[in-house]
């Protein structure tokens, strides 16, 4: 096959992998080490026959590490789990260090807007104004990030965040950016 024909597959590859990574996520609440890192590693013959050896490789590990480096900071903070991370550095390594920051723009706005919606709706508003409030003053006064245990016990929920990063996927890729 030549390079532009295997060049219109990433786009359907990549679809499939975040779309199997949202419902397993939706399902389970976790992305499976085989699926992030399975496509992680697919990527990089798909990207050397498109690019070459070289060229493919670099950006192979561009992407993926872009990918990882732009959600890293969340999961370091508890914000956000490792399969989601690695999700996202598998969506590098697939479409390139250039599509992740708009890729995950989009997946923030998707997820925060998600988010703000169950919080209205579950009628949590109010706690959560609360518990981020008591999270802030505690960063001021005692320098530091992390919630404790218990804190992290009282939290209002979580999202099942490949969803999040498939829909900013699927945005950036059918935007034709």
């Amino acid at each position: 096959m030549q390079s532009a024909t295997l060049a219109t597959l990433v786009g359907p590859i990549t679809i499939g992998i975040v779309t199997i990574a949202a419902a397993i996520d939706l399902d389970r609440r976790r992305i499976p080490n085989w699926l992030t890192f399975g496509a992680w590693l697919a990527a990089l013959p798909m990207q050397a026959a498109i690019h070459g050896m070289t060229t493919g490789s670099l950006a192979w590990l561009y992407g993926w590490l872009a990918g990882l480096a732009i959600l890293l900071p969340f999961y370091l903070l508890r914000g956000m789990a490792a399969g989601d991370v690695k999700l996202m550095a598998a969506v590098g390594a697939w479409l390139g260090a250039g599509m992740v920051p708009k890729i995950a723009l989009a997946t923030w706005l998707i997820g925060g807007v998600w988010a703000l919606a169950l919080i209205l709706f579950t009628g949590q508003a109010r706690a959560t104004l609360s518990r981020v409030g008591h999270m802030l003053l505690s960063m001021a006064v005692q320098h530091r990030a992390a919630p404790t245990q218990r804190e992290a016990r009282t939290s209002a929920g979580s999202l099942p965040y490949g969803v999040a990063i498939a829909a900013g996927t699927l945005a950036m890729l059918f935007a034709g950016t």
